[in-house]
């Protein structure tokens, strides 16, 4: 269990720092919302996911896939077709992302309110 504060201990903390970085990543989160439908071949994925280019699409299912979050399944067909999907772990990661992602929503207008005071401090 996290204590309030435990975040300013990181010597002990490196592995979940780590799968924080993965979790909270901008395209991990897009690719994880995009496959909570269904199993998704590459270049549709591509195309739900505005502005992520083909190099990072890979890089990012990549790394999804060796986090456990996300499977690779490729078909036997010419040429090969390739289908990403959660796995079990993925599909438990798609409750606490929208929640955060629900909460970001309902507090948007206070966040830029913020930026915009910060940004005319500094200007």
């Amino acid at each position: 269990m996290l204590e309030p504060g435990y975040v300013n201990e990181t010597t002990p903390c490196p592995r979940l720092t780590c799968a924080l970085a993965r979790v909270g990543d901008k395209w991990s989160i897009q690719i994880v919302m995009q496959l909570e439908a269904g199993p998704v071949r590459f270049n549709t994925l591509k195309r739900a996911t505005v502005g992520i280019s083909q190099k990072m699409l890979a890089a990012t299912l990549r790394a999804l896939e060796r986090d456990g979050f996300v499977s690779r399944t490729v078909y036997a067909t010419k040429p090969p077709s390739v289908e990403y999907a959660l796995t079990e772990l993925g599909l438990e990661m798609v409750a606490p992302v929208r929640a955060l992602g629900m909460w970001v929503a309902a507090h948007l207008d206070r966040i830029e309110r913020a930026q915009a005071r910060f940004d005319k401090r500094r200007s």
